[in-house]
């Protein structure tokens, strides 16, 4: 058998679909930890990086933090985590919280920052408070960008969730570990087909999250009639 019938084999195989171990709770695992380090690291990084914005303070260093962030290697830092504090959920979600926040907090740094001033003096002008323009003005016309960042991490978040099960854990790398190690190249191939169609999934509902938390005024294009 050729590589894309084994994958077939053992993806139309009904046993993979039940169980503690079938495809279906491996789905809810991957998504269980996507989502918690998505959870995190937007706390983390849209309200420190729509201050930035606002304040215009410090964005050149953050942006250049964030950078340096993204080029850390997450199994490094998953193997570096799991030596300094063992195994279990934290070491990994402390790896996959570092590689999600830059995209998002450079995002909304830079979808703040890029709001117009004369918008901005607009609403001062009518007695708005700093924090009012932040989050009633700047924060709803920075949505588009800041979930374009939300997007961009969580296409990398999920598919490096499954680094995962290098330390014992599960979600749809297990597949991969455990395929590896027996040479199922089927079992391994399978694996990443279902996290690339995951990954496809979560950007389209997140694409049409954006749609609907965007401002109808912002998504009209110039010209076109209301």
């Amino acid at each position: 058998m050729n590589l894309i019938e084994l994958t077939w084999s053992w993806l139309s195989d009904p046993e993979q679909w039940s169980g503690s171990a079938g495809i279906p709770m491996r789905i809810l695992e991957h998504l269980e930890y996507s989502g918690l380090t998505m959870l995190i690291a937007v706390v983390l990084a849209v309200p420190l990086g729509a201050a930035i914005g606002h304040t215009g303070r410090g964005a050149a260093a953050v942006i250049g933090a964030a950078g340096a962030l993204r080029a850390l290697p997450t199994l490094g830092l998953l193997t570096l985590f799991s030596l300094l504090m063992g195994l279990g959920l934290v070491p990994p979600l402390l790896a996959l919280v570092i590689l999600a926040v830059p995209p998002i907090l450079s995002a909304a740094c830079v979808g703040v920052a890029e709001v117009s001033p004369r918008v901005r003096d607009a609403v001062i002008a009518q007695g708005m408070t700093p924090w009012q323009v932040l989050t009633r003005v700047e924060l709803p016309l920075a949505v588009p960008v800041i979930m374009g960042g939300v997007r961009n991490a969580a296409l990398q978040v999920i598919s490096t969730t499954t680094v995962a099960a290098y330390i014992n854990l599960g979600g749809l790398g297990r597949y991969l570990i455990d395929g590896l190690a027996v040479r199922d190249y089927g079992r391994m191939l399978g694996s990443v087909l279902l996290v690339a169609v995951l990954a496809l999934l979560v950007d389209a509902l997140l694409s049409l999250l954006q749609r609907g938390l965007t401002s109808p005024g912002i998504r009209r294009p110039e010209g076109g009639t209301p």
